[in-house]
C-alpha cells in the first residue's frame, strides 16, 4: 500500500488540473466559457451587420419587388420604390436603401441602422 502525505498528496491530486490547462482538455464541466455566435436568421434571408453592432435580416419577396425586414423586436414589409441610387424599399415610414456596398434602414426618428453590410446570400 502506498501512503502519501502533505505536499505529495496535494500535488498528486491537483497535477491533472494544471496539465489540463495546457492542452485541449476542458476541466469546466458546464460547456465553453464563450458561446459561439450562431446565426439566428430565417432561411432565405440576408443578414446585415451595421455600425454599433446592430443586426437585421431581409427576405426579398416577389423577385425583389418587396422586402420583408426582420428586426430583433418586429417585422415589417416594405415595397420597392424606383430610384436612381440603388434599391430602395419603403412603406411610407420605414425606408431601406440597399446599395452595392452598404445598406441603411430608418424607421421614423427613433430607429436608424447605418453602415450595414450584407453577410449572407439573398440580395435581389
Amino acid at each position: 500500500m502506498i501512503h502519501f502525505s502533505g505536499k505529495s498528496a496535494w500535488l498528486l491530486l491537483t497535477a491533472p488540473l494544471f496539465v489540463a490547462g495546457c492542452g485541449g482538455f476542458k476541466v469546466w464541466p458546464f460547456g465553453e466559457s464563450e458561446t459561439p455566435r450562431a446565426s439566428r436568421g430565417p432561411e432565405n434571408a440576408t443578414e446585415y451587420r451595421c455600425d454599433g453592432g446592430k443586426v437585421f435580416h431581409v427576405r426579398y419577396l416577389e423577385a425583389g419587388k418587396s422586402a420583408w425586414v426582420i428586426l430583433p423586436d418586429r417585422q415589417v414589409r416594405l415595397d420597392r420604390v424606383v430610384t436612381e441610387k440603388g434599391n430602395r424599399y419603403s412603406n411610407g415610414i420605414a425606408v431601406l436603401s440597399v446599395g452595392d456596398v452598404e445598406a441603411t434602414l430608418t424607421d421614423g426618428p427613433a430607429l436608424s441602422y447605418s453602415g450595414c453590410k450584407a453577410v449572407t446570400a439573398g440580395k435581389p
